[in-house]
């Protein structure tokens, strides 16, 4: 069975492409982020990112200090 712990999948309040904006600015800032993308059209507005060395708590912590609720997708 494969592993994919290194993929993140959080629910977000993200809603505009202004919010996947600073959410680039966010991410690409963050070292340790392989890829991420946004899925605007999910009725979560899905945030998938592909770390080996970040965990959820941090992208949350780091998404709710911008004014952003973040939430691990279960």
């Amino acid at each position: 069975m494969e592993n994919f712990d290194h993929i993140l999948l959080l629910k977000t309040d993200c809603r505009t492409i202004a919010d996947k904006q600073v959410l680039q600015c966010l991410l690409s800032q963050q070292p340790g982020i392989e890829e991420w993308n946004l899925d605007l059209d999910d009725c979560d507005c899905v945030l998938r990112i592909i770390t080996y060395t970040i965990k959820n708590t941090q992208i949350i912590n780091l998404l709710n200090q911008s004014g952003y609720h973040c939430c691990e997708l279960v």
